[in-house]
């Protein structure tokens, strides 16, 4: 036996029927690097942001209990914190991702604190997310305020990126039974022992399919509209940039298919 995993291309091969759930994305590899060319897409580093337009804050209160925990809150909010830029993505590195018409940078900005009131009814409790998809040409260099208060887990180490284009597919979960049976009938006659589903990439990852090792499938629908979400981003505990999401495991960014401005879903692995 061997843990050597499968590429979605020799999956694709053998169980002919995984092609139409090929989704492209693109792996981030970042790697620390303190004078990352801000412009560059990259992880945490120097804030861009439109000229004139106001640094955005998170307005949820993160109050602390006696022994210095988060706690949920129940009196009025606190006053709001800063939030922290977490990625600058180009759409250059990641062509695949929903860019609306005009746009050609993504900003990925969190509150670094946990939250608990942010996903209705569907437990979470991390960092909350917001999105900002924008034009290089009307951001410049800013120095935002600093976050009121913040969880050092939450505070990404500046890194560059070398964006790896790839092809994806999804947890057996994602499959009809049939599919994920002729899967795992194929990698056992290769000899192929693994952990993870064969064929998804992992890692910082942009597009493609989200992992669901820790808690099987669970379907993040658009809270707004109620659409099936797709998965947008792949943060990654540990690294270079230095950051830990759940139990050191996975958050997975989500947007609505009909329109990205609609809130984010998020979950964590």
């Amino acid at each position: 036996m061997t843990d050597t995993p499968l590429s979605a291309a020799e999956l694709v091969a053998a169980v002919p029927g995984l092609a139409r759930y090929l989704r492209p994305a693109t792996l981030l590899h970042p790697y620390a690097a303190p004078d990352a060319d801000p412009r560059g897409g990259r992880i945490g580093g120097p804030a861009l942001w439109p000229a004139g337009e106001p640094w955005p804050h998170c307005t949820a209160g993160h109050p602390e209990d006696e022994y210095g925990f988060p706690r949920k809150v129940t009196e009025e909010p606190a006053a709001a914190t800063a939030l922290v830029p977490l990625a600058h993505l180009r759409v250059e590195d990641a062509p695949h991702l929903p860019w609306p018409e005009g746009t050609d940078r993504l900003q990925v900005l969190w509150c670094p604190n946990d939250h608990d009131d942010i996903q209705g009814e569907r437990f979470y409790y991390g960092p909350a997310v917001e999105l900002r998809w924008q034009r290089a040409a009307d951001l410049t260099p800013v120095a935002p305020p600093p976050p009121r208060r913040s969880e050092k887990e939450y505070l990404p180490q500046p890194c560059a990126l070398r964006p790896e284009q790839v092809l994806d597919l999804p947890d057996r979960d994602e499959l009809p039974g049939e599919l994920s049976r002729a899967v795992e009938e194929f990698a056992a006659r290769q000899g192929i022992e693994y952990e993870r589903d064969p064929g998804r990439a992992d890692g910082w990852k942009l597009g493609g399919w989200p992992s669901w090792h820790s808690t099987d499938l669970i379907a993040v629908d658009c809270g707004r509209c109620g659409e099936r979400m797709a998965h947008l981003l792949t943060v990654e505990s540990g690294g270079d940039p230095d950051l830990s999401v759940g139990r050191h495991g996975e958050l997975h960014v989500f947007v609505c298919p009909v329109d990205v401005a609609h809130p984010v879903g998020l979950d964590l692995q």
